[in-house]
């Protein structure tokens, strides 16, 4: 539960699923202590933790999970860990599986030894739910099925706790009058680009500051590219934040610069605050920004500065983006995943109970 959109989206959901009479626990691999945890403990949810810190690849979290598998009805895995190992848990226990394919993509399916495991696993599943129509459409044509246990749910957020947050007056505390804050909240990981968008800042004028929110392996890379770039003045790593909905408010614009995503949370939430959105044109982006939102190439950062200064030039066409990304993100208000879920749920209870 360190960083990121699943990581998120489970300490969203989860309170909500009890809400509705589910009874739901957790289990991490890495169980370390942080405020995607904490909100979950504060809602009152029951944590199962398989360590703290340490390769999430544990063998070991195997036998922890089959031994702890047997005592539900339904296990639903989240990452390429979990996925894995409750695959091979299924097999020495009688539970309905479930798994959510966050991505349209990832490196596993270009390794062929890794790619027959990751067929294996997906078989095994009883329900595969995606995150996008990319993401399904992706998913199929790389396992070769057809098969009616692979179906899309949108991801959701909670839309109005976004457009109504409290913008975080210290986010330009220290910058000159009229400066324009552009910020990106993503995890410093391989499917990220951040990189571009760094590269892009040195093609803007100096009023334009950058705020990364997040956390990861990619970060002291990103931190080694504002030095070489000469944009450190310019750029400010925020780190883990609990207060993400302020800092969007109090940005000027957001952007999410990608190599591939599977439905960005982060994308709709920062859709979904008053302030113009951009974001790579790849899979899982294209889908729910075009027409909203401003799509740019990717890894373009010349390009992604040009879209950025225009739109700074232009307040009606600034205003016209922000109403179209705000409609854009209410169609994916977290209410409707949460009871698509529970319909799945349902439905595999009653598969189990009739075995």
């Amino acid at each position: 539960m360190r960083t990121g959109g699943a990581e998120s989206l489970i300490s969203q959901i989860v309170p909500r699923m009890i809400a509705e009479g589910i009874e739901v626990e957790v289990a991490l691999f890495d169980g370390v202590d942080t405020p995607f945890k904490q909100h979950l403990i504060n809602a009152g949810v029951r944590i199962h933790s398989f360590g703290n810190g340490g390769s999430v690849y544990n063998p070991m979290h195997i036998l922890r999970l089959s031994k702890l598998m047997r005592n539900f009805d339904i296990v639903h895995t989240h990452n390429t860990a979990p996925q894995l190992f409750a695959a091979i848990g299924g097999v020495l226990c009688s539970v309905a599986l479930c798994t959510t394919e966050h991505n349209t993509s990832n490196r596993r399916r270009v390794w062929r030894w890794y790619a027959l495991i990751d067929r294996w696993m997906y078989r095994k599943y009883d329900r595969v739910i995606c995150i996008s129509g990319k993401a399904e459409e992706n998913l199929r044509e790389f396992i070769g099925s057809d098969s009616e246990h692979i179906l899309t749910i949108n991801n959701g957020i909670d839309t109005q706790n976004f457009a109504n947050a409290v913008p975080l007056t210290e986010l330009k505390k220290n910058l000159p009058d009229g400066a324009k804050a552009i910020t990106m909240v993503a995890g410093f990981r391989w499917e990220k680009d951040q990189d571009t968008l760094i590269r892009a800042i040195k093609y803007l004028p100096e009023k334009f500051h950058l705020f990364l929110v997040g956390d990861g392996v990619r970060r002291a890379e990103c931190e080694a590219l504002v030095q070489k770039e000469s944009v450190s003045d310019r750029v400010r790593f925020l780190g883990l934040r609990t207060d993400v909905p302020a800092i969007l408010k109090a940005s000027d614009y957001v952007v999410m610069s990608s190599h591939f995503e599977g439905l960005s949370l982060s994308s709709l939430e920062g859709m979904s605050v008053g302030c113009p959105f951009l974001a790579s044109d790849v899979d899982g982006l294209r889908e729910v920004v075009g027409g909203a939102g401003i799509l740019f190439p990717h890894q373009d950062a010349e390009l992604l500065a040009k879209e950025i200064t225009d739109l700074d030039a232009n307040p009606v066409k600034y205003k016209s983006v922000v109403k179209a990304c705000r409609e854009r993100a209410s169609q994916y208000d977290i209410t409707k995943m949460v009871d698509g879920y529970i319909e799945v749920y349902r439905s595999l209870w009653q598969k189990t109970n009739h075995r």
